[in-house]
């Protein structure tokens, strides 16, 4: 994102605070498949990351008075995995099916983007994706939240540490280890492992 990207949308915010609401949609209008994909692959069920993602924005519009400058995505996906994390305790203090056994459905299709590689090529993310997905499961919630941040959508570590009020060698630690966890799990099946090599080869492939 540019300088004047983030500027426009300061401006945004600060028009939001003082009571343009079409200011605060257009925020929403752009960030809302975001804080959706991370809510998704933290609490991994639809549903749940859905009503997180509303609440995010419900929470966000109640508090920008407590904005102070800086990345305005940082500050929402801050709010984000917070509203995530209160979710997962939540959870622990009440009896509640796995969710192991609930399956992630598809995303809302303001939430898709276009696919534009070969079937085949698509086909074998697809199934990594899944295997991904579970894998990611298995990690605990605090390398699970940085290395979907890192990894998937691309934030620094700097900002990841904004977002999880963590240090930045905590914040490293945690995707280092989600890491190794990652491959440890992956590489224990095989057909994941395959999957994960063809893919890798068809990175590669398109790289040349």
């Amino acid at each position: 994102m540019t300088d004047a990207d983030q500027e426009f949308e300061r401006q945004l915010l600060q028009a939001a605070r003082n009571g343009d609401l079409e200011s605060f949609n257009q925020l929403v209008d752009r960030y809302q498949a975001t804080v959706f994909r991370v809510c998704l692959r933290v609490l991994r069920d639809q549903g749940r990351a859905e009503d997180a993602t509303q609440d995010t924005f419900i929470k966000a519009y109640g508090a920008l008075d407590q904005y102070h400058g800086g990345s305005v995505k940082s500050w929402l996906m801050r709010i984000a995995t917070n509203r995530c994390y209160d979710m997962i305790r939540a959870d622990r203090r009440r009896p509640a099916a796995s969710l192991d056994a609930q399956p992630v459905e598809s995303e809302p299709e303001w939430t898709m983007e276009p696919v534009s590689e070969n079937p085949d090529s698509y086909a074998s993310r697809s199934q990594l994706s899944a295997y991904l997905e579970r894998a990611l499961g298995e990690l605990s919630d605090d390398q699970r939240i940085a290395v979907i941040l890192y990894d998937i959508h691309g934030y620094s570590y700097d900002e990841i540490a904004g977002i999880t009020d963590a240090s930045m060698g905590t914040v490293k630690s945690r995707i280092s280890r989600g890491r190794v966890r990652l491959r440890e799990i992956l590489r224990a099946d095989e057909h994941a492992k395959e999957l994960f090599e063809a893919v890798w080869r068809q990175s590669d492939d398109r790289a040349t």
